[in-house]
């Protein structure tokens, strides 16, 4: 999203993207942009105090979108809440210290819930009383570290002014680069153009990458513009566009179907049946945790995640942020697709160098 963000303001004299390590595609990236923004690339751990406190010297605002995303229990629960949690504590520290005047947290909608995938939200908004009851590390954590960020809202800097926050929570992320797409299409691509089932009784309604991006910079704009910045500061907001509102699978088979990717057409289990076998499984892994680590398939968040009907209005960030979404539903499933399609073309030819 880094390279969203220079792509779209014009404005900013300096960038500082923060990676665990440098990554040489994303410096190649960034060097393609027709952009006066200075770019320093900078490398690190955001649990290390003394290089946050650094990369904040003489910057005005941070944008904070570091996190571990974990829904399916891979990673060990410590690990997501240090980066997660302890690590944005220590990103507010550091703001402080350098006297930061503006942070902008990139949230998520999995703050709110879906808490039961009997819980049905259509076109939700901030005013509603929904909070997150799972106890899984990645929603607790992100639930967490939102609350720090707009708990810090008004904290007195080094050099004696404020810092004023406030948090995005964006629905389910599509776009170039996605990695939950590009591992969908990966494995339909292995499984003779059979999309995997991730969420056929979902209602979702997804965010394009280049909106997201956008939304932060309206944020920014806003937190820095004294008429707007006192019903932004401390707010969070749900960040959503014009995609239409669909199931998973539905979204993925749009994205997809014209490279001669298909839906799985077998029969699946009923919905309540797939809760209760997860629920049997954490068990097994629970017990069998003092001499063994077994990692179910799936547990009973991620089967409520993938298959509830939960969607989310832009009216707040329209009206406090001036947001609209800067690509329509077409531009941005243009994009999208094409970009499939280079993946579609990338195991052509590995299929085919494997044959030579």
């Amino acid at each position: 999203m880094n390279r969203r963000l220079i792509g779209e303001e014009k404005e900013l004299k300096e960038i500082r993207p923060w990676t665990m390590a440098f990554q040489t595609e994303l410096g190649e990236e960034f060097s393609k942009l027709q952009n006066k923004t200075k770019l320093t690339m900078l490398e690190g751990d955001i649990l290390d105090e003394s290089c946050l406190k650094r990369a904040c010297q003489d910057i005005t605002v941070v944008i904070h979108t570091a996190s571990i995303i974990d829904v399916l229990g891979a990673i060990h629960r410590e690990s997501i809440m240090n980066v997660n949690v302890k690590g944005t504590q220590l990103l507010l520290e550091a703001c402080v210290h350098a006297s930061v005047p503006v942070f902008i947290y990139t949230s998520s909608v999995e703050v709110a819930g879906p808490s039961s995938y009997k819980e049905v939200i259509q076109n939700g908004h901030e005013d509603q009383p929904l909070e997150n009851t799972w106890s899984a590390p990645y929603p607790y954590s992100k639930q967490l570290a939102e609350k720090a960020v707009l708990a810090a809202n008004g904290w007195t800097l080094k050099n004696g002014g404020t810092l004023y926050t406030c948090a995005l929570r964006p629905m389910y992320i599509y776009g170039e680069g996605s990695r939950f797409i590009s591992a969908t299409i990966n494995e339909a691509l292995n499984n003779s153009g059979i999309l995997p089932s991730t969420g056929k009784f979902s209602t979702v309604n997804p965010v394009y990458v280049g909106n997201v991006a956008w939304a932060h910079i309206l944020a920014l704009r806003a937190l820095r513009d004294p008429k707007k910045a006192p019903s932004v500061r401390g707010q969070f907001y749900y960040i959503s566009d014009d995609t239409p509102h669909q199931s998973y699978d539905g979204f993925n088979y749009g994205l997809s179907k014209e490279f001669g990717l298909r839906l799985d057409s077998s029969w699946s289990l009923p919905l309540f049946l797939m809760y209760w076998i997860a629920f049997l499984l954490e068990v097994v892994s629970f017990l069998l945790s003092p001499i063994y680590t077994y990692r179910p398939p799936f547990n009973r968040h991620t089967v409520t995640l993938s298959n509830s009907a939960y969607t989310f209005s832009y009216k707040k960030a329209q009206r406090d942020l001036a947001y609209k979404p800067l690509y329509s539903w077409e531009e941005a499933r243009q994009k999208t697709v094409e970009w499939v399609g280079s993946l579609v073309d990338r195991h052509k030819e590995m299929l085919k160098s494997k044959t030579q």
